[in-house]
């Protein structure tokens, strides 16, 4: 039986345990590490798994590790552990935004190393997360992490890392940005005079009735929009209103400013 180890065990870590457990894997070959006593009392209380105070002692022995912290975490954990994945050479998958695979291997050495980026509807199975791996990573391994990620939703591989940065501005961080379209819709009904909690409730069921129809429907975007709208009628006046204020200009700048991001955080980490 695999042993999985968590390194942090906040919401992501624990969507992922949670689908793993429910997908049929034992809890008694998952661990994790949590700084926090609190944190730790309630994964063992929720999951069944052992949890840790020291990010050693969760690893020992663990076939796949899996690092759940916070980019500025990792100066500060890879001391701690380098010599344990030595010995042990794991397959080490992180989902730390922005770090790259080659300050993964400075770090912890020659391991091979899955880079991943899931977004936060993980924490409902639901997620989108991208992954591509170093050349250590044998089929395998490669099912095995994405086993894994399943469980938080839909997975796809990218053959380029330097697309990662990509999957963080169309998956990683874009659900803030159907949010803030939500928020928007909200408010804007609600200056026509509408009750918040309605124009709350019917524009987050649009949004989620929108993105099964993407996904279930297995048609293209652009013919879903052709066909809700009506020659002259009020979906074409709004996204006339939409093309005049330059809609997909908005978004592609968007995405190209947390592309771009993604890479600076990683260029202040090859600082530390």
């Amino acid at each position: 039986m695999t042993r999985i180890a968590f390194i942090g065990g906040g919401n992501m870590a624990r969507s992922l345990i949670g689908g793993l457990i429910r997908t049929g894997m034992a809890a008694s070959s998952i661990a994790v590490s949590d700084p926090q006593a609190e944190g730790r009392q309630a994964l063992s209380r929720e999951f069944g798994v052992a949890a840790y105070a020291e990010n050693r002692q969760a690893a020992a022995d663990a076939e796949v590790v899996l690092l759940a912290v916070k980019p500025q975490i990792m100066p500060a954990i890879r001391e701690e552990l380098r010599e344990v994945f030595q010995r042990q050479r794991p397959l080490l998958i992180s989902i730390a935004a922005g770090v790259r695979i080659d300050q993964l291997e400075r770090w912890f050495g020659a391991l091979p190393i899955v880079r991943c980026m899931p977004n936060t509807p993980a924490l409902i199975g639901a997620g989108a997360t991208g992954l591509c791996a170093n050349a250590r990573v044998s089929p395998p391994q490669r099912a095995q992490a994405q086993h894994i990620l399943d469980a938080a939703g839909l997975t796809r591989w990218v053959d380029d890392e330097a697309l990662m940065d990509t999957v963080t501005g169309i998956a990683g961080s874009a659900p803030a940005y159907f949010f803030a379209m939500v928020e928007a819709l909200e408010d804007a009904a609600v200056a026509q005079g509408m009750d918040r909690d309605t124009a709350r409730a019917l524009a987050a069921q649009t949004c989620l009735g929108a993105g099964r129809m993407l996904t279930e429907s297995g048609e293209a975007p652009a013919e879903l929009r052709r066909r809700v709208t009506s020659p002259n009628g009020t979906t074409q006046a709004a996204l006339e209103s939409f093309a005049r204020d330059n809609l997909a200009g908005i978004v592609a700048h968007a995405v190209a400013a947390a592309t771009r991001r993604g890479g600076e955080l990683a260029a202040e980490l090859d600082k530390t």
